[in-house]
């Protein structure tokens, strides 16, 4: 069973799966996040959506890249969580299946080119404050005690 954050699952609504991939990028003991400014300004792990006929892995290397700049290398699959959300940017009530890999940031390459993207360096501990949602939050947090 995927554990399950954010907010109550709405009885009469309809909720469309969106799969997506997201990392926790850590290089020197930093954490690289991106900010997005739009619909809602927050903090977020790099990743996003799967395209319909792309793969998992794929996915998140193209995802981190346009919304940090950044390539990386994976390292392995730490685990899922899902969240029912309606997402303003696409006007879709979403029940989002996110998958969360650790990966290590290995060369920037400029900005992000995804627009009102920005990648920040942030202390893991500051992370967990700032990080928008609570799936987020954890997987920092079970890195943060498997780190100590």
């Amino acid at each position: 069973m995927i554990r399950r954050f954010g907010e109550a699952v709405q009885a009469s609504q309809r909720y469309r799966r969106r799969p997506g991939a997201y990392a926790l990028l850590v290089r020197d003991g930093a954490l690289l996040v991106t900010h997005q400014q739009e619909p809602i300004p927050e903090y977020q792990l790099p990743g996003g959506g799967i395209d319909p006929g792309e793969s998992p892995i794929p996915a998140l290397h193209r995802e981190v890249f346009e919304e940090t700049g950044w390539r990386i290398d994976i390292t392995r699959r730490l685990g899922a969580f899902r969240r029912f959300t309606y997402m303003p940017e696409y006007d879709l009530w979403a029940e989002k299946l996110c998958t969360i890999y650790l990966a290590r940031p290995v060369r920037a390459h400029g900005q992000p080119s995804e627009p009102g993207h920005s990648a920040i360096w942030m202390e893991p501990e500051l992370a967990l404050k700032r990080l928008g949602n609570a799936g987020d939050r954890h997987f920092v947090a079970r890195f943060l005690g498997a780190a100590r």
